[in-house]
């Protein structure tokens, strides 16, 4: 270990620029990192999670996170992201092109929509009982971001190194009525049919300030988008 982590902080990065969501295969276990200029993330997060497995059967639990993160995948993959990592009840996405963040946008609302109106209606059907409704919160944000391979040989996977990765896993913390949240840098490049919605065209997103980051603006929504 000694060895491995003198070499780690020793080595010179190399990069190169991508266009694709690389597969773990596709980058060294040394440091090299395949750089995109803008890249958008995305993560779906189940909200009350620990409760649930504390006071629920093993078996409805588990139940819960396949039903919602297989529909989360499903959108994810729909709307042109890559499902980069599954970790316990929450699923991340990387989204890269043109419309990147109109996509993670839009993704994130037609999340919501399956939360409401897929996974919890059939939850009550099975377990009328139960006393539960499936919550998650989504958050996207977009910046330069990097890709390198960590791990061992044998068991390694890609790390994402950037702000986007890291702002928006710390949204989905956020605990309030909004179900989407996104940073004013991904709200301004959204196009208008992902920021206004209904009869009167309203602006699907709230801003808010993010106090615990500065105060830096953010965007939540409450709306969904029907799949």
């Amino acid at each position: 270990m000694k060895a491995e982590v003198t070499r780690i902080f020793g080595d010179q990065w190399s990069t190169r620029n991508g266009q694709v969501v690389p597969e773990p295969e596709d980058i060294s276990l040394g440091n090299e990192a395949v750089e995109f200029e803008r890249a958008t993330v995305l993560y779906a997060d189940l909200s009350g999670s620990t409760a649930m497995v504390d006071g629920k059967k093993w078996w409805f639990a588990a139940e819960v996170y396949k039903t919602f993160l297989s529909c989360a995948a499903r959108l994810v993959r729909a709307e042109g992201g890559s499902i980069t990592s599954y970790d316990g009840d929450r699923i991340m996405g990387i989204f890269v092109g043109e419309y990147q963040c109109t996509q993670a946008a839009r993704c994130g609302l037609k999340i919501n929509f399956a939360v409401q109106q897929i996974v919890n209606p059939a939850l009550e059907t099975r377990y009328s009982d139960a006393k539960y409704a499936v919550k998650q919160v989504v958050g996207i944000d977009v910046s330069n971001i990097r890709a390198a391979r960590t791990g061992v040989r044998g068991g390694n996977d890609i790390v994402w190194v950037g702000r986007a990765a890291n702002y928006a896993a710390k949204l989905t913390d956020l605990d309030l009525a909004q179900r989407t949240w996104i940073t004013e840098a991904v709200y301004n490049r959204i196009n208008d049919a992902a920021k206004f919605g209904g009869d009167q065209k309203e602006n699907m997103w709230k801003k808010f300030k993010w106090s615990q980051h500065g105060d830096m603006t953010i965007y939540g929504s409450t709306w969904t988008w029907r799949v």
